[in-house]
């Protein structure tokens, strides 16, 4: 494989999986992906958080004048 090209998404996916399961067994290795989960969930739930708070408009405002 050429350093620019990438690797179909499924194959990355099973290669991940067999080096975690390979190199931290299935326990170690669910509770890692389990880890990265939430952390994805609580950026998701600050995400949400600062929309709830933004004012769209004057967002729209600032980022349109800046260029």
């Amino acid at each position: 494989m050429k350093p620019s090209e990438f690797i179909d998404e499924n194959e990355l996916y099973r290669k991940a999986m067999l080096l975690l399961y390979e190199n931290l067994g299935p326990v170690e290795a669910s509770r890692f992906l389990s880890v990265v989960k939430s952390k994805r969930m609580d950026s998701v739930k600050r995400h949400r958080q600062w929309q709830e708070g933004l004012d769209k408009d004057l967002f729209f405002k600032e980022i349109l004048q800046e260029k």
